[in-house]
């Protein structure tokens, strides 16, 4: 709660308008509240009207200063329908096909964060992650400098000796599967940018694997790694993101000082590490469901890295705290997300 209760004193110094595409889900309902009791800003549901109505009521969850939306009878149905079609004509989409995507909550959401009637987008709850990054792919897209949009999970665990006060930034856990060297350097640049603006620290990034520094027999991943690493810092010295990068680094000799001195030296990153890299996409979801369910840890996320406007796909396991917290930390983004990505959302879609 420390890490999150200094997000949300951030957000209502600039409160923001966050879209929840799930409109009619109870714990989006009962997380929009606590967004607008707390002064974050305006939520945005979106669905129907009559069917969030009556599940505020069953609820017992009032709707005051709570923008209701039915995408299928907005009066922006047509411009943003027309715009759809004018970004995807050239994939074959037909303009009936377009306006038939754009009352899906997900499709409308992602066309009012891409045109900046939201400055943030929270969905997954009750949605596969598919149905989710669809839309923000086609519509909103990646930023001009990151070639891969990835996710990270941020988590608080009691314990304040890891990470940076007990807060741990961990990518991928939602997105790539096998991401490449390539795209595992843009993981964590991405990554070590959030956590220098949500944290106000150097990020200090542990490239990870079952080999520290070569310990373990020659294999691929290893290699993977070790490249992604170096490409990592080039990367980041191009953008001039100020981090720490290191590996290969077993977890274990990231996280804690006394290990890491017996496994490397002059590292800034070993005993240190507050943003963890992980190999692939099952290592990544599996430990940061892990972390949660027996550290009982708060985790918020998936934060999407990459993109050119600030998002997040949720797990459909989160509970309301938890939606509560990944919508502040998307409206943090949003509060200077020039800053995490130059150069990002200079251009409407369909224009």
């Amino acid at each position: 709660m420390r890490f999150i209760g200094n997000i949300i004193e951030k957000m209502q110094r600039h409160p923001k308008r966050v879209v929840f595409p799930e409109g009619d889900e109870p714990r989006i309902l009962q997380a929009a509240r606590q967004f607008q009791a707390l002064r974050l800003g305006v939520p945005i549901l979106l669905g129907d009207a009559a069917k969030i109505h009556a599940t505020a009521k069953d609820l017992n969850v009032p709707l005051e200063n709570i923008r209701i939306i039915n995408p299928a009878t907005s009066e922006d149905l047509e411009n943003f329908s027309n715009r759809l079609y004018r970004i995807r004509r050239e994939k074959g989409l037909r303009l009936e096909e377009a306006r038939e995507a754009m009352m899906q909550p997900n499709f409308y959401g992602a066309m009012m964060l891409a045109m900046h009637q939201a400055d943030g987008l929270v969905s997954g709850v009750s949605h596969i992650t598919g149905s989710v990054l669809r839309p923000l792919f086609q519509i909103v897209r990646a930023a001009p400098d990151i070639g891969a949009v990835s996710s990270c999970m941020v988590t608080e665990v009691e314990d304040t000796r890891l990470g940076e006060k007990g807060v741990l930034f961990m990518a991928d856990c939602g997105v790539i599967p096998e991401p490449t060297v390539d795209q595992l350097a843009d993981i964590a640049v991405s990554t070590a940018r959030l956590a220098k603006h949500l944290l106000g620290v150097r990020p200090r990034v542990a490239m990870l694997s079952f080999s520290t520094k070569g310990s373990s027999a020659a294999h691929p991943s290893i290699g993977r790694m070790q490249a992604a690493t170096a490409q990592a810092r080039h990367k980041a010295a191009q953008l001039n993101v100020e981090a720490d990068f290191d590996g290969e680094i077993q977890v274990d000799a990231a996280l804690v000082p006394d290990i890491a001195i017996r496994k490397l030296h002059d590292s800034q990153v070993a005993g240190r590490a507050n943003v963890l890299i992980f190999p692939d996409l099952n290592s990544g979801n599996i430990a940061s469901k892990l972390i949660g369910l027996i550290g009982r840890a708060n985790s918020y996320g998936q934060i999407l890295l990459g993109l050119n406007r600030p998002a997040a796909d949720c797990s459909r396991g989160s509970t309301a705290h938890d939606i509560l917290g990944v919508a502040a930390i998307v409206g943090v983004q949003s509060t200077d997300y020039q800053k995490l990505y130059p150069g990002a959302d200079k251009h409407l879609p369909g224009e």
